[in-house]
């Protein structure tokens, strides 16, 4: 069983969705619980601190308030490709890794990073030479820049999260000097209250096709108690990885069973 008891967390984006499910199982499982967030939380948390992730000086403001001794950062606050394209890397990807890096300091030896990343970066390998030269931005505004210089064929979102599941798999042995581990956990369609903006911008179609494969959409729950897992001690040999939960989709299109989702 995951033993999470007595860890002091930090959750993003516990406000609903896939966040408030990892803090309420966190809670419950005897974890303590710090959400940050634009909205107040919806799940019982000990603490709330208000952030934007698009704006770095929020960011440091709310690191400088939570102060020191975390044992796990847990992001999952994100917004959908229907948001203008960027504030979607901004929030996505850029404020994310911003948060991540001011908080290295702040984790305990042997603390865990885990990012929500999601399938929907699939195309990650064919344009890891784009992502490299992103991830050499190293700072919120120098990758903002990038952004704003470099138009994709993709939408923003696919791209954000294949620059985060690229961060999370090149930073893991970075982070064995820190005693640190960061991994991702990589969703399909998840059942939230923003599911219809995915579909807008995904095309419902093709979501509905994954659910018909499937028989369902991914609950909250189906993805938390990954995300708990890889926080645990139970995951301190897991690192660097980017863990696909998707009910299946991604195994059938990598073994040529299902073509790819045209998202």
């Amino acid at each position: 069983m995951t033993t999470v008891s007595g860890l002091r967390c930090v959750v993003t984006g516990a406000a609903s969705g896939i966040g408030h499910a990892v803090a309420e199982h966190l809670g419950k499982a005897g974890a303590s619980v710090t959400c940050l967030d634009r909205n107040e939380p919806t799940a019982p948390v000990e603490r709330f601190v208000r952030v934007d992730l698009a704006d770095p000086a929020s960011i440091d403001a709310a690191v400088a308030e939570l102060g020191t001794g975390w044992d796990a950062l847990i992001n999952v606050a994100g917004i959908p490709g229907t948001a203008p394209a960027e504030l979607v890397f901004s929030v996505n990807f850029l404020g994310l890794r911003h948060l991540t890096e001011s908080m290295f300091e702040s984790l305990n030896t042997g603390g865990a990073i885990v990012n929500v990343s999601s399938t929907a970066g699939f195309q990650w390998a064919e344009r890891l030479p784009l992502l490299r030269e992103l991830l050499a931005a190293e700072s919120f505004e120098a990758g903002l820049d990038w952004f704003r210089r470099n138009p994709q064929d993709t939408n923003a979102y696919n791209l954000s999260k294949e620059a985060l599941t690229v961060y999370t798999m090149a930073m893991g042995t970075g982070l064995v000097e820190l005693g640190l581990r960061m991994n991702a956990v990589l969703p399909g369609p998840v059942d939230t209250p923003i599911l219809p903006d995915f579909e807008d911008s995904m095309g419902k179609d093709t979501l509905d096709g994954l659910k018909f494969l499937l028989g369902r959409h991914a609950s909250p729950e189906d993805i938390a108690a990954p995300i708990v897992f890889l926080a645990s001690p139970e995951a301190r040999w897991v690192n660097g990885h980017a863990m696909v939960v998707d009910g299946g989709i991604t195994g059938a299109v990598l073994s040529g069973l299902v073509p790819a989702p045209e998202i």
